[in-house]
């Protein structure tokens, strides 16, 4: 039996039963949840195994890479630069980056890189892993990068190639990466244990990701056995010259090591994000209100950073997807607690998001990746907190 610690507020005790069932029904090794409402924590949980190899276990400051999870801690940097003046979301991204403009992106607007509309969600010639851990080389490459369709015209997710576009901005705009940017003026104020760009001296408290294979593999099923609704994401995931596999091959070779101490410590703004629950929890609380006298983001900056951009369906995961300027927003299948919540998920399972109209902040990181349709941990924890504020 998995001995669940911390602590929960009156009232939000569904949200401890529905973290235990993830470990008896749902198949959670370690994980943490946190949730702030109104800018205090009223749920911060956690428990399991850190490490199923040494036996490791899940402490109250273990560290989980949350891959895509950390598009929403970029995205709320790159906003505060715009809420201080500093970033025009409508300026072409040639004026901060002027190589940018190159292969007729002169007029593409910062809007769309935000928001996935730009067409550069893969490389026509992907680059050696080391070159884009070193930054410089990947955002030439992007630089020169022709877009995959008109921009402005459909949204498809930039599931890699989004970290280098808006950090690249953030870096031209601030004079410092992403990842020192959001260490001084996000992670400092809020003291947040959340990195991008993990040090070395904290690489000890990082949980080891135990990745789960599906049960069935869609691709080696005949498209006539499939649901109607699949065949084309399917087909899509079949064919190695699709968006949805090129989106995820930027580099030579495709697959990335999220657990290697090289990748861990590089700046990869969209998806290598290192920190607890907690943080991300309390980072959101900070965006839509004040968390201990610390606020990120005015009320105007939140409506404008918060606001649809796309929506319909995504040219790279071939289902129906919706964000903001950085932002994913609700869908039928990631509710999150209310249509006025935004975030973001994770590959294989974590999500945090914030819920202004509950006052709800929201952070779930684990260890035990599970992709697809039958992992419902981190909705069941959010239907739990819908249900405590209902």
């Amino acid at each position: 039996m998995t001995t669940i610690n911390g602590e929960v507020a009156p009232g939000f005790e569904p949200v401890r039963e529905a973290f235990m069932a993830n470990f008896t029904q749902h198949g959670d090794i370690g994980a943490a949840v946190c949730v702030y409402q109104h800018g205090r924590p009223v749920v911060d949980l956690w428990g399991g195994v850190a490490d199923p190899e040494t036996g490791r276990p899940w402490t109250w400051d273990t560290l989980q890479l949350v891959y895509s999870a950390t598009k929403g801690a970029t995205a709320t940097a790159a906003h505060m630069l715009v809420e201080r003046g500093m970033l025009d979301i409508d300026a072409p991204v040639a004026k901060y980056w002027p190589e940018f403009g190159a292969n007729g992106k002169a007029d593409i607007p910062v809007r769309w890189l935000l928001s996935h509309q730009a067409g550069l969600i893969a490389l026509d010639r992907p680059l050696p892993l080391a070159e884009a851990l070193a930054w410089e080389p990947m955002a030439a490459a992007l630089a020169a990068q022709r877009p995959l369709w008109t921009p402005g015209t459909a949204h498809g997710y930039h599931g890699r190639t989004w970290g280098w576009l808006v950090g690249e901005v953030i870096r031209r705009v601030s004079g410092r990466s992403p990842g020192r940017f959001f260490a001084d003026e996000i992670s400092g104020p809020l003291a947040l244990d959340f990195f991008i760009g993990l040090p070395a001296s904290e690489r000890s408290r990082v949980s080891r990701m135990v990745y789960r294979r599906p049960t069935v593999d869609l691709t080696t099923v005949p498209a006539e056995s499939l649901p109607e609704e699949l065949r084309e994401q399917v087909a899509a995931w079949r064919d190695p010259n699709s968006f949805s596999n090129r989106a995820f091959a930027v580099t030579d070779p495709a697959a990335i090591d999220f657990d290697s101490p090289e990748v861990q410590a590089a700046e990869l703004p969209s998806s290598n994000g290192i920190g607890t629950a907690r943080a991300l929890a309390r980072m959101y609380a900070a965006v839509i209100g004040k968390v201990d006298g610390v606020r990120l983001l005015t009320p105007e900056a939140l409506a404008s950073a918060t606001a649809e951009q796309a929506s319909g369906q995504d040219q790279v995961m071939v289902i129906p997807s919706r964000f903001s300027t950085g932002y994913m927003l609700p869908t039928e299948g990631n509710l999150m607690t209310g249509p006025n919540a935004f975030g973001h998920t994770g590959r294989g399972g974590s999500l945090a998001f914030a819920d202004p109209d509950h006052g709800i902040a929201f952070g779930y990181a684990m260890n035990h990746i599970i992709s697809g349709s039958d992992d419902v941990r981190a909705a069941a924890l959010a239907e739990a907190v819908r249900k405590a504020v209902a």
